[in-house]
């Protein structure tokens, strides 16, 4: 494991702690998501860099491997005509090439696993990125709910809780019974009011009726003297 790698592990560890202990979960989680995308833009810029030194690499082995097949058909003719100098000359040469071949190949291998590891990190980053993402999505659900039940919370305070309601409607029923009983006080004393005027009215009326049959008994009596 490369030292690389480790210490994208040693981050994700610990940022599952972290994220429970902090105030602000989001913007944790959007800051280890930056850092992510720039490990993983300095993998993807690597990895192009290994496929290139890679091809590279090949493209020497293939051409010593085509001069030593070169070499090797130069001293077969050479031999085949009698100039066993020349031949020597070609082996030496193939022999040369022999060597590159050997040398290119080590560093060849060395680069593919390079080029292996590197993009085995680049698919584990970009898991990575994507995972942390998907949880980023939670804690913004998370951190939305919340914010709702505050603001419900802080609706209901401002309402008084909404239990006060029948207290209210019970305050409201003994103002309007308080009402009532004034109006209907009022009403009773006017009607006695208007019985008194309608009695006394009554006892003038009987007392004129009293006078005006005196008054008439009266002129009778004196019609007869």
């Amino acid at each position: 494991m490369s030292v690389f790698r480790r210490i994208r592990d040693i981050t994700v560890a610990t940022l599952n702690e972290k994220l429970e202990q902090s105030q602000d979960p989001v913007r944790l989680i959007d800051q280890f998501l930056h850092s992510t995308r720039q490990d993983i833009a300095e993998a993807e810029k690597l990895q192009q860099q290994c496929q290139v030194h890679s091809r590279q690499l090949k493209q020497q082995v293939d051409q010593a491997e085509t001069m030593r097949f070169k070499r090797e058909e130069q001293a077969l003719l050479a031999l085949k005509a009698g100039e066993e100098h020349l031949a020597k000359l070609a082996l030496q040469e193939k022999l040369i090439y022999e060597e590159k071949i050997e040398q290119y190949q080590g560093l060849l291998s060395s680069s593919l696993e390079s080029l292996k590891e590197i993009e085995e990190q680049l698919g584990e980053l970009r898991m990575e990125y994507q995972t942390v993402y998907s949880k980023r999505q939670y804690y913004v659900a998370r951190v939305e709910t919340l914010r709702l039940q505050q603001k419900m919370n802080e609706r209901t305070g401002s309402y008084g809780g909404g239990h006060d309601v029948p207290n209210m409607f019970n305050r409201l029923e003994d103002r309007i019974s308080d009402w009532e009983l004034e109006a209907r006080s009022l009403r009773d004393l006017r009607r006695m009011g208007q019985e008194y005027m309608d009695q006394a009215g009554e006892s003038v009326s009987t007392v004129l009726e009293k006078e005006l049959a005196r008054l008439k008994q009266k002129l009778n009596n004196s019609g007869k003297e």
